[in-house]
């Protein structure tokens, strides 16, 4: 039998592939970059094994804003969760929050400036406060009031530099392993900010592109997961390939790089410890960027916090490694607040 592969790149297609409808007729793709690739126009996708009651259908769009056209995952439908992902991901980040909970919220996952489908303009500002404005544009186009923030990694600081500026747009904050206060960019990440200061970005993200093991490999990617070899070589052709689209989207990555700075978290601390939004947090153990110390800063600025709750083992992208364990914590978070 003939492997099946992607109606949009050809790729083979593995057990966690997506089928799509367009214009009545049903295809199958890799990823939600790829129906939308088919379909710019509102692709309707259906997630195959999502969540305790089977199928939820998952949309994948984007919606202008002054910062772009921010492009965005949306499922469910009742009060919103507003999912941020981190440097050098996308929306893909969630995709197993987004078909496990949509049942209980209308999940959104946006792709940051920089990255994914977002649409930008040379040179404009793409800082993690801009970032963080961003998410207050897309959810008053979207005619949301408030949301629950979920944050990881650099997601995690926008995260928190949102809720500081819009404490009345906050229901509920789940903060994951993150930048926090003075730690970042965390020394474990400077090698990679200082080759792409040196102009091999580009030549690094092609190398990934075209070995995955050097994604995998401890230079690289391979100390932000628990296994990185059960990355999939599609997991990290979504992540990376609209990096390197078009020479620009390289150059907005590197100016996305180039801004980090804990100016942006260290300016908002006096008004994180005035946040009485309900607050999880959510912290990996064996993670080598955020030390487990800085969820327990976090616990002790954020009036609205619980004591963290730590993943013994667990490393940064453990969203996307245990969604079952994550999943039920959010689920609970929700359903108290």
């Amino acid at each position: 039998m003939d492997a099946k592969t992607c109606a949009a790149c050809d790729c083979r297609l593995e057990g966690d592939s997506i089928r799509i409808a367009i214009e009545g007729k049903q295809l199958e793709v890799c990823s939600s970059e790829c129906a939308q690739a088919l379909n710019e126009a509102e692709a309707t996708i259906l997630q195959t094994g999502g969540g305790s009651s089977g199928q939820r259908t998952l949309t994948v769009r984007s919606i202008r804003t002054v910062s772009g056209r921010v492009a965005y995952a949306d499922a469910g439908s009742g009060p919103v969760a507003l999912f941020v992902h981190g440097v050098l991901l996308n929306k893909h980040l969630w995709r197993h929050q987004l078909a496990s909970l949509s049942d209980i919220r209308r999940c959104i996952a946006v792709d940051l400036l920089a990255h994914g489908d977002t649409e930008i303009e040379p040179d404009q500002d793409v800082s993690v406060t801009a970032n963080a404005r961003m998410l207050r544009e897309v959810i008053d186009a979207l005619d949301v009031g408030q949301v629950d923030v979920i944050g990881n990694d650099s997601g995690g600081g926008i995260a928190q530099i949102f809720a500081a500026l819009n404490p009345d747009r906050v229901r509920t904050l789940t903060l994951t392993n993150c930048d926090t206060h003075d730690n970042w960019p965390p020394e474990a990440f400077k090698p990679f900010l200082d080759m792409a200061a040196g102009g091999g970005l580009s030549r690094t993200l092609n190398a990934m592109l075209a070995d995955k093991a050097i994604y995998r490999s401890p230079g690289a990617l391979g100390p932000a997961y628990e296994q990185p070899e059960s990355v999939s070589d599609q997991d990290i052709e979504t992540y990376l390939r609209p990096l390197v689209r078009t020479e620009q989207r390289t150059r907005d990555l590197q100016r996305f790089l180039a801004a980090f700075d804990h100016k942006h978290t260290v300016a908002v601390e006096s008004r994180l410890r005035e946040l009485r939004a309900p607050t999880l947090i959510v912290w990996g153990t064996n993670d080598v960027y955020f030390p487990v110390k800085w969820a327990h800063w976090l616990a002790e600025t954020i009036p609205g916090a619980k004591p963290p709750i730590e993943l013994a083992g667990a490393r940064i992208f453990f969203p996307e490694e245990r969604p079952a364990e994550f999943n039920r914590l959010l689920r609970t978070h929700f359903s108290k607040s």
